[in-house]
């Protein structure tokens, strides 16, 4: 079971760090590339959200007493969910 959660993990933090190398690189476009590059990232947002919830899936049928150390890792990536969504966000809010 942990293995689809690690499996998850990982492919998290692919997503994860290229939204956050596509969010730095917008300021610098113009027209309709930074609107495909906007659209792009929302994808990829929406794709980082999905795998959070499929992890949390996870976590809820591995037993309680090997719970801990994964919903810890859960609230971690959730705020780092929290963060590029943020980023996002406020990128929007002066690149507009």
């Amino acid at each position: 079971m942990s293995s689809d959660f690690e499996s998850y993990e990982q492919d998290f933090a692919v997503l994860t760090a290229d939204v956050t190398g596509r969010i730095a690189r917008v300021p610098k476009l113009l027209g309709d590339e930074k609107k495909q590059m906007v659209a792009s990232i929302e994808k990829q947002l929406e794709e980082a959200r999905e795998l959070l919830e499929q992890m949390e899936l996870e976590v809820r049928e591995i037993p309680p007493q090997s719970r801990g150390m994964y919903s810890s890792r859960m609230r971690s990536y959730k705020q780092e969910m929290g963060k590029l969504e943020a980023d996002f966000n406020l990128f929007g809010l002066l690149c507009s």
